[in-house]
């Protein structure tokens, strides 16, 4: 997922998101440990993806915060 996708989330669609890929990184963890996962490449874009949206997330909660000082 690209980061443009992620800043035309709303708010509430990208805290959903997040926690859309945490379930999706637990799930292919325990395939993972399973020996199940086919695409170990799988874990680490998901990863990525957590933390550009976590990062989007931050990046507006700063913003407002300086629009309120």
């Amino acid at each position: 997922m690209k980061a443009s996708e992620i800043r035309e989330l709303s708010t509430e669609e990208r805290y959903r998101k997040l926690t859309e890929l945490k379930e999706s990184l637990f799930n292919l963890r325990f395939q993972h440990e399973t020996g199940q996962l086919e695409n170990a490449q799988k874990l680490k874009a998901t990863k990525r993806d957590i933390a550009r949206v976590q990062t989007i997330i931050q990046e507006e909660l700063d913003k407002q915060v300086a629009d309120n000082h």
